[in-house]
């Protein structure tokens, strides 16, 4: 079994080894694996605090796949053109989407965010993504309708009868507000907390304290967001411009 790829079972189990705090000495011992080859799965997926034995499923199947003699055209194809290295393009493409999973995206609904973005033209129809992900019709149906829910992409009538789905330029912006938002939300809980427990007991005083932190954080990356949302509609060669300070 040595020289054999990792089974999805497997890494269910060294992701219950590492929640146990096992070392990778002993969660290798229990599946009659190297210790190397633990060592070299977490450390490729995450490390020993972000190792999510789904998406490590996910990356092994993707590195798999690569070795297939036909390639996805559309986007990748018009890498190929410019001269951009195709490996490297897929193996960005991975990490992107890897990471957009990490954030909460469903991993269909990342793949398509993903893919949208490498996009030269930032934007692809379902029957390109359905070519470039490999997937069904629906499972890209539904990833476009969660997405478009989020205000993620946004769509437009191409040719025909066909929808072309677009991501936006200001998604990041988007995100970021929305998680100083959640923070505004901690604020007031802990401060509605401070009330109910009573302003002189200890567990207020921890509210407080979080209350404040909270704020300060919440109110800094708003005005940093409103500073730095023109560099989303800047072409780089011109940011310099956009992100100095006066």
């Amino acid at each position: 079994m040595s020289g054999s790829r990792l089974t999805q079972q497997e890494r269910q189990q060294i992701a219950l080894g590492l929640a146990d705090g096992l070392a990778f000495a002993e969660i290798a011992r229990r599946l009659e694996r190297p210790t190397s080859t633990v060592t070299r799965e977490v450390m490729r997926n995450g490390g020993p605090n972000g190792y999510r034995s789904d998406l490590a499923q996910r990356a092994s199947e993707r590195r798999a796949r690569r070795s297939r003699p036909t390639r996805p055209q559309g986007a990748q194809a018009r890498t190929r053109e410019n001269g951009i290295d195709d490996e490297a393009v897929r193996e960005y493409e991975e990490e992107f989407t890897t990471l957009l999973m990490q954030q909460g995206l469903p991993k269909m609904a990342a793949g398509v965010l993903a893919a949208l973005f490498i996009s030269p033209s930032g934007s692809l129809t379902a029957s390109e993504l359905v070519q470039h992900l490999g997937t069904s019709p629906a499972s890209v149906s539904k990833a476009v309708a969660s997405l478009d829910e989020l205000g993620l992409i946004s769509r437009e009538r191409d040719t025909g009868r066909r929808e072309r789905y677009i991501v936006n330029d200001d998604v990041w912006y988007r995100s970021t507000v929305a998680g100083a938002h959640g923070l505004a939300q901690i604020s007031e809980t802990a401060r509605r907390g401070v009330g109910v427990l009573g302003r002189d007991t200890p567990a207020a005083a921890r509210l407080e304290n979080i209350a404040r932190f909270s704020d300060f954080v919440s109110e800094s990356i708003l005005r940093a967001a409103e500073q730095a949302r023109e560099v989303l509609h800047t072409r780089p060669g011109n940011s310099s411009s956009t992100t100095g300070t006066e």
